[in-house]
């Protein structure tokens, strides 16, 4: 199993309209996660004082073949109109260019 970390940022004014997308995350989204072997999958929100908003992502994978277990989750239709959805509410990194989550490094971990 391997643990994956990741950040993005919310637009102004999209913290609600986040909040209600994952109220009722659509069930063929939620499965495709569980097929691609993603376990364990939290999101947390943050409020900086530069008053933007962040997000935390957390999640662990179970398979051996990530890269291919996340092309056949990027295929899927509903999942990327879902990305989509979820994409109209964040602002894409510079770095990596237009990405919406940075991974962020591991620093410590105690089970």
């Amino acid at each position: 199993m391997k643990r994956y970390g990741s950040v993005a940022r919310l637009e102004k004014g999209q913290v609600e309209q986040y909040r209600t997308l994952h109220a009722a995350v659509w069930p063929d989204v939620l499965a495709m996660i569980k097929e691609c072997n993603i376990r364990n999958y939290s999101i947390y929100l943050h409020r900086l004082p530069d008053g933007n908003h962040y997000l935390f992502s957390y999640f662990e994978y179970i398979g051996s073949d990530f890269e291919s277990d996340f092309a056949r989750m990027a295929a899927d239709p509903v999942t990327r109109k879902w990305w989509k959805e979820c994409a109209a509410c964040k602002v894409p990194f510079e770095e990596p260019a237009g990405e919406y989550w940075a991974a962020m490094e591991e620093v410590f971990h105690q089970d």
